[in-house]
């Protein structure tokens, strides 16, 4: 490799960092400015490099990466995190709704598999255990109602399951189990309520826009 030395006129001709010169570097100047460069002699080819070229060369790759964060802010309501955060919060919504005839404990895998990672990290972590503990105390010596111990049953599900079964999170075959249980869930709500005009009442509607998202979350985490 040919060794590289700074010449004396390059020292000479290098500006002092200032202020200005940050607005300049930044501003994507062109080349032709004598003021911002300075030589770099190879004794091979006594080829000057300037140092405004690498800059020119960043900001070419700053602008691709803001085009390539537009696209991403385009396809964020379809992301797979925000469709998992749709399951799990209609999930919840459905455990304490009424007006719904489904088996409600098919919530329970359908949370296990679609809840976004870092919520099953937070209750694999020291909090989460503690939260079991306190809810599994309470549930010893006071009387909870069962669409209140389906949370609880879900998050010990979470804590106990083995390594092979968390893994279908995020896969195929996961998503195709999330889908066949929210499809099961909405052919009893929609079979049990007797026709179409009853499951949107006063009384069932919540339960049926929450399966309706729950359907469509899955479907939509499939593909």
């Amino acid at each position: 490799m040919a060794p590289l030395s700074l010449s004396s006129s390059a020292l000479g001709a290098f500006t002092p960092y200032s202020s200005s010169t940050k607005n300049f570097l930044f501003a994507g100047a062109p080349c032709h400015q004598p003021k911002l460069f300075f030589h770099v002699a190879d004794q091979r080819s006594n080829n000057p490099l300037r140092f405004c070229v690498d800059r020119k060369g960043m900001m070419v790759a700053k602008e691709k990466k803001r085009r390539g964060f537009g696209a991403v802010c385009y396809a964020g309501p379809l992301a797979a995190r925000n469709l998992q955060w749709i399951s799990i919060v209609s999930s919840a919504v459905l455990m304490v709704a009424k007006g719904t005839a489904v088996q409600k404990s098919f919530l329970v895998p359908l949370f296990a598999l679609q809840a976004p990672a870092s919520v099953i990290s937070f209750i694999k972590g020291e909090y989460g255990v503690w939260i079991a503990f306190l809810a599994l105390l309470v549930r010893l010596f006071f009387f909870i109602p069962g669409e209140l111990e389906l949370p609880f049953v879900a998050l010990v599900l979470v804590l106990v399951a083995p390594y092979q079964a968390l893994n279908l999170r995020g896969t195929q075959a996961g998503a195709i189990i999330s889908l066949l249980i929210a499809g099961y869930m909405a052919f009893q709500h929609f079979s049990r309520a007797g026709s179409l005009q009853k499951a949107f009442d006063q009384g069932s509607i919540v339960a049926t826009l929450a399966i309706i998202f729950i359907t469509t979350a899955s479907g939509l985490l499939l593909i």
